[in-house]
Formats: C-alpha cells, sequence, structure tokens
C-alpha cells in the first residue's frame, strides 16, 4: 500500500453512517501505519467540529482545515498556520464585506461560531439566492473586493477571500507534507467541496448522496481521476477507495 494523503469532507460524507465509518476508521489507522495521512476538510470551526467529534466516531486527524478553507490547523489547542493566514489578506477586507452584505435583506447571518476574520457565512434559500448572488457578485467587484462566493446545498452561502476554499487549502496542505497528487484522496458531498475536486490531478470521491450542485459540476468536468459512488457517506468512500485499487 503506496503511504497517500487522505482529504475529507465530514458531514454527510465521512458522517451518515457509522458501520461504515468504523471501516473506514481500520483502513485510515493501516493507511498511516504506512506514512499516510489523514486531514479532514470541514466548513465547520474548529469549536463545532469539536462538537461533532463528541457524537461521531472520527479517527484523529493529522491535520484540520476548517471554515471553508479558511484556517488550517495541526493542533486543534493551537493556533491556525500563520503562513496560511497571511496568503488570504490579499484583496479581503471584512468590514467592507459586511457593510455591502447589509443591503441584502435576505442574507441571515449564521451563528458567530460560524464567522471568522477570513470568513462570512449566511443562511439564503434558493428562490432568492437565484437573483441575489449575481447582485452581490457584481456588487463586491464594483466596490474593489476580490471575494469568492460559495453557495451550498441550497442554504449555505459563504464570502471567502478569493484564495481561500478547500482546494487552495487542500493545495498547501499537500505541498507542505510532500505528497503529489496522484496520492492524494479528496472526498466529498457539496458545493464547498467543488473546490477539492478542481485543484488538480487528485482523486476523488464524490459519495452517493451527493447534492445536486456537485452534481452538476461533476457532469460538466469529467475525468478518469473522479468517481462517483453508488453508496452513500463512509460506504461511499469505502467504494471509492475500492475502485481507484486502495482496498
Amino acid at each position: 500500500m503506496t503511504p497517500i494523503l487522505f482529504v475529507t469532507d465530514l458531514d454527510h460524507t465521512l458522517v451518515g453512517d457509522d458501520f461504515a465509518h468504523e471501516q473506514l476508521n481500520e483502513w485510515l489507522l493501516e493507511a498511516r501505519s504506512i506514512g499516510g495521512k489523514v486531514v479532514y476538510s470541514t466548513g465547520r470551526s474548529r469549536i463545532r467540529y469539536q462538537e461533532l467529534a463528541l457524537e461521531a466516531p472520527l479517527f484523529d486527524p493529522d491535520l484540520l482545515i476548517a471554515s471553508v478553507g479558511t484556517a488550517i490547523y495541526s493542533s486543534l489547542d493551537g493556533a491556525p498556520d500563520p503562513e496560511w493566514q497571511k496568503k488570504l489578506t490579499a484583496g479581503w477586507d471584512r468590514d467592507r464585506v459586511m457593510a455591502i452584505t447589509a443591503h441584502f435583506a435576505d442574507l441571515v447571518l449564521q451563528p458567530e461560531t460560524e464567522q471568522s476574520a477570513f470568513k462570512v457565512s449566511f443562511l439564503l434559500t434558493e428562490e432568492a439566492a437565484i437573483e441575489l448572488l449575481p447582485q452581490l457578485d457584481h456588487l463586491l467587484k464594483q466596490q474593489g473586493l476580490d471575494v469568492q462566493l460559495i453557495y451550498s446545498s441550497g442554504r449555505d452561502l459563504d464570502l471567502l477571500p478569493r484564495y481561500a476554499n478547500k482546494g487552495s487549502a487542500l493545495t498547501f496542505v499537500r505541498q507542505t507534507l510532500g505528497f503529489p497528487p496522484e496520492n492524494t484522496i479528496v472526498c466529498g458531498d457539496s458545493g464547498n467541496d467543488i473546490a477539492l475536486f478542481a485543484a488538480g490531478s487528485e482523486l476523488g470521491i464524490i459519495v452517493g448522496n451527493a447534492q445536486p450542485e456537485l452534481l452538476s459540476w461533476h457532469r460538466d468536468h469529467p475525468t478518469p481521476n473522479h468517481y462517483l459512488a453508488k453508496s452513500h457517506c463512509a460506504a461511499g468512500i469505502l467504494e471509492g477507495l475500492q475502485y481507484f485499487g486502495f482496498r
């Protein structure tokens, strides 16, 4: 078994099928024993990740990419990686972003735990999103702000610095740890995971319960490096690992 970098989303990807999750944990233990690394890449903040860790049978990761790629932790008790934080400052002005979004009544701020220096998160209905997202994107650009809008699961809108997303964080982590793309596996289920699959030539597993926005992206960007599983959550990841010959 080749040492691999295993990177996975949590909610509705790794988490959701406890029996398959436990099986996957056994595989992760074996993968780590020969030099592999385990990284969780989640939209959750560090605090909400720790809440999930009390509920789900999570394998202890080597690194945590939190808050949709805006923070990378090598220790859950420590500060986020300072080099990565420095990269996110270009073109980002949180106060101005907040001032602009205040003009849109349909944007409902998510709880304080989901906000950070490099992330502003809202709840937004699918119906309102159709007209609002293009308007907001235009207004931000008009004000000279280089901001990403990531809409997921027909509900969650994250505003991030241009260089902050799960894919950029993946590339940073992969290069830091010294893994080539062909020895890297990414797994996800929703819109904020698209950046993981679009990052480069890494192998990708899309679980069978993936959201429409990720399925649509997958159809528009066919590649043999990505596998769409039939099974859901961790069972889908196990299916993908078998497809790629890793189990």
